[in-house]
Order: C-alpha cells, then sequence, then structure tokens
C-alpha cells in the first residue's frame, strides 16, 4: 500500500498530510473537508484539488493542523495537500501548473509577524521623543 506523507507551513501553523490510497475521503483534523467552516476557507484549503482533478478519488487524505489562526491553518493545509499530490504523482506538469498559479501552494510561507517589543506600540515603532 502506497503511503506519502506531506507538510506545509504558514505564520506559526503546521500542517501534516498524509495520503494513501482510498476513495476520496479528504479529512482536517478528522473533520471532512465540506464540512470546515467558514466558506473561505474551506476553499482555500480545496485549491490544490482541482489541479488533480482526476487522481482525487482514488486518494484519501488525512491532515492535522495545529498553531496559528484559521488563514494560517488553511495556507497550510493547502501546501501540505499540494506537495503530497505532486510526490503521490510525480507529475511535473501538475507541479509547473500550481507553480504558475500560486508559488505558495508547493513553498512554505515563511513571513510571520514580529514579537512586540518595549518602548513602542508594536515589532519596530517607538514613541517619540522630543528634547525642545
Amino acid at each position: 500500500m502506497k503511503i506519502v506523507n506531506s507538510s506545509g507551513k504558514r505564520k506559526t501553523a503546521i500542517a501534516r498530510a498524509t495520503l494513501r490510497e482510498g476513495k476520496g475521503r479528504i479529512r482536517v483534523n478528522k473533520k471532512p473537508l465540506e464540512l470546515v467552516e467558514p466558506e473561505l476557507i474551506r476553499l482555500k484549503m480545496s485549491e490544490p484539488l482541482e489541479f488533480a482533478g482526476s487522481i482525487v478519488p482514488s486518494v484519501d487524505i488525512d491532515v492535522n493542523v495545529a498553531g496559528g489562526g484559521i488563514f494560517g491553518q488553511a495556507g497550510a493545509v493547502r501546501t501540505a495537500i499540494a506537495r503530497g499530490l505532486v510526490e503521490w504523482t510525480n507529475d511535473t506538469a501538475m507541479r509547473d501548473a500550481m507553480a504558475q498559479y500560486d508559488r505558495s501552494l508547493l513553498v512554505n510561507d515563511t513571513r510571520y509577524m514580529l514579537p512586540k517589543k518595549f518602548g513602542g506600540r508594536g515589532a519596530r515603532k517607538r514613541r517619540q521623543k522630543s528634547y525642545r
């Protein structure tokens, strides 16, 4: 039985996807993808499935995601699913199509928010001081 493990990251969210032969079930944290709310998040997570239309009915995808907020988790899930599908099929045309559509489907987005420091309102902004 063929099994492929892949992962995706976005901000502080980490998603781990497991692909195995099956009936086309897709679960995110043991919950079917069709039941994920809000709809915008569900659509974002299902973007890589549109590139692999004929493969999806024969593959079960289980994704565990932790950390971050709902948009960070959605970005991590879509990267994990896309990487897993590319590794499952070894299809360079699909990989190129995904990369052309959106590079973050296959490459982790490393941007994250810097921690706030003392003396200001944010990570870099400081309170102004006047000497006069």
